[in-house]
Parts: structure tokens; C-alpha cells; sequence
């Protein structure tokens, strides 16, 4: 029985095009600059979501980490959400590798951060406080596309009280998607509309984008060159990279209109388990759906992920119950799901 596993979208694996992609790839020494597949994607990322610059490194926890330390100092202090993966997920690095302090706020029910919570917490020039100098958003957030007019009106205040902005796009290509659907529009264009509001953004391709491995930041040629040095000093300096950097090449070309089924797909799963008693659904806005347990379902939960496991569907209950649709999902990958999840509350 073929395994259906919805713990994620970093998951997947690499299809067989860009398997031969990634074995043709020329390489050099990415170190001294020189490998022409890490440059190539470099250029190509850049250009399209309309910077200057790129960074190509192992993952997304480093791009962020080398983003707030390129943007903030030691004594500084970057405003974030407290379900951030910059914040909550990535093992402070910000703060024990940078000294830079993290000021979460809670999130509004869409992921936003209110516009008033931000400016208050903006600091005064003041030796009693860390330096407020950036502005942290991240989009998708659990799934959920922060609106664009929300973005316009963060990245504006952030402006104007001076501070930079990084967004952490790892899921920024769904975010485009759903954007798109809603705007019918094109989703590369969608994405260099996100993209433009921030002074920095990262990137993942080993998410929905279905890559092996890796990242990449983005930003201006002096933040990039900033970038570059706190790579090196984080162990991400990486030689003959290209092999990697082409998969995430092949990815961009081939894998980012397609993350539309990835949404179809969950938007089938929350329908199909919306009417299991004490399932209660979260309606998806991309690949990414959470699940609450309440009654008696909640009571029987601690056996549901076992009981998954045995009907060959993965699933993960971190905090709440996740499932994440993906390049290596398929409609009756999901009926599937569906069908062991009725089963264990039927019994």
C-alpha cells in the first residue's frame, strides 16, 4: 500500500526531470563564487520577484537568520508573530547567534499582526531600549495568505518609523497562487507584487516548490553582500552546490502554476472530512489544513495518528492536527485519508 504522507510539503521527492536536471548541473565552487548553476538560480529568483541580488543556501532557517542578522545588530531588535516560524520554529538563532532581541505580538485571527500593536511596539530612541530596526511578516502563515492590502499598509508603517522590512516567503509561491486565483492574474506576477513591499525575502524550494534542498534571500546588492559573509560564518558556504541549486532551478520553471492542485487537493480533504462528528475543519486558503478534535473525537485523539499510520496515511499533531497536500499527493491520496480518519471515528 502506497504510503500517503500529509506531515508536510517538505516531503516530496525530487521527479524524475528534475533528477537529470540536478545530474547535468555544472558546477564550480560556490565559495569563491564561481558555481555557475548556484549563479544561474541566483539570477533567475532575482529577477523574478524584482531585486537586485540572491543568496542560494541550504534552508529556509538560514536564509532567516541571515536575513535579521544582515538587517539588525547586536542590541537591535526585529518586531515579529509569535507563530512565525522565524520566531517560534527556528531555535531563537536570531537571538544566540546575533544578540538581536525578538519582540513577538499575537496574531489576528487572518495570521495579520494589527497595525496598532506593531506601532506600539516600535521603541523609543532610548538607552532603556533595544533598537526596534525591522519588521518581520511572513506569508503564507499556517496556510493562511495574508491580504495584500495588508502588506501595503505594514510595510508603509514600517517605513515610515524607519524600520526595514524581511518577509519570510517560504510558502510566498502559494501565497501567489491563491492571490492569483482571486485576482485572475498571473502568478509569477503576483509573487513580484509581494515580493516589491519587502527589503528582503525568502524563498524556499523544498516546500510546495518540491527541491531537495535549499533557499534563497533576496534583497539589494549591499544587503546580499552582507548575507554572504553571515552564511559563511553559519556553516553555509557550500562548494559544489549547483547539483542542488539546479533542482531549485527546475522547480521554479516547472513546479510553481502546478501548486494550484496542492489547494484543490485540500480544499478536497477539508471538505471531505467536514462532516465526520467532532471534526471541525479549518476551510484551507492553500495546501495546508488544520484540524480541531471536539467531544468525544477529542477524547479518542491519541490513538487517531496511530491509527493513520497502519491505513498508510501520515500525519503530524504538533499543536493541532496538520495536513499539508503536495507535489507527491494525489486525489485518491486524499479520498484515502479521508476514508481512515471516518473509519477511527466510526469504530
Amino acid at each position: 500500500m502506497k504510503t500517503v504522507d500529509l506531515r508536510s510539503d517538505t516531503v516530496t521527492q525530487p521527479t524524475p526531470g528534475m533528477r537529470a536536471a540536478m545530474a547535468a548541473a555544472p558546477v564550480g565552487d560556490d565559495v569563491f563564487g564561481d558555481d555557475p548553476s548556484v549563479n544561474a538560480l541566483q539570477e533567475q529568483i532575482a529577477a523574478l520577484l524584482g531585486f537586485e541580488a540572491a543568496l542560494f543556501v541550504p534552508t529556509g532557517t538560514q536564509s532567516n537568520l541571515c536575513g535579521v542578522l544582515s538587517h539588525c545588530q547586536r542590541g537591535d531588535e526585529y518586531i515579529v508573530g509569535q507563530m512565525q516560524h522565524c520566531y517560534r520554529w527556528e531555535g531563537g538563532g536570531a537571538a544566540v547567534f546575533g544578540s538581536v532581541q525578538p519582540q513577538p505580538l499575537n496574531h489576528q485571527a487572518d495570521g495579520t499582526l494589527a497595525l496598532a500593536d506593531i506601532e506600539a511596539a516600535i521603541k523609543p530612541d532610548d538607552p532603556h531600549f533595544a533598537r526596534t530596526r525591522l519588521l518581520a511578516l511572513e506569508n503564507t502563515l499556517g496556510g493562511k495568505v495574508l491580504p495584500l492590502a495588508y502588506l501595503q499598509q505594514a510595510t508603509a508603517l514600517a517605513r515610515a518609523k524607519g524600520l526595514a522590512t524581511h518577509l519570510d516567503g517560504a510558502r510566498l509561491f502559494n501565497a501567489a497562487v491563491a492571490q492569483a486565483a482571486v485576482q485572475g492574474s498571473d502568478v509569477r506576477s503576483e509573487a513580484r507584487r509581494i515580493a516589491s513591499l519587502f527589503d528582503s525575502v525568502s524563498v524556499c524550494f523544498s516546500k510546495g516548490l518540491g527541491a531537495p534542498v535549499g533557499s534563497t534571500l533576496c534583497g539589494n546588492r549591499d544587503f546580499i553582500a552582507r548575507a554572504r559573509r553571515i552564511r559563511k560564518m553559519a556553516g553555509g558556504g557550500m562548494r559544489q552546490s549547483g547539483v542542488l541549486a539546479a533542482g531549485a532551478s527546475y522547480a521554479l520553471e516547472h513546479h510553481v502554476e502546478r501548486l494550484a492542485q496542492d489547494h484543490a487537493l485540500a480544499r478536497r480533504l477539508a471538505e471531505g472530512l467536514a462532516g465526520i462528528e467532532g471534526v471541525q475543519v479549518e476551510a484551507p486558503d492553500t495546501n495546508i489544513l488544520f484540524v480541531d478534535l471536539t467531544g468525544p473525537a477529542r477524547e479518542r485523539s491519541a490513538g487517531l495518528l496511530p491509527h493513520l499510520a497502519q491505513h498508510g496515511v501520515l500525519a503530524t499533531g504538533l499543536y493541532r492536527l496538520r495536513f499539508a497536500t503536495h507535489l507527491d499527493v494525489d486525489a485518491e491520496g486524499v479520498d484515502r485519508a479521508i476514508a481512515a480518519i471516518g473509519s477511527f471515528f466510526a469504530a
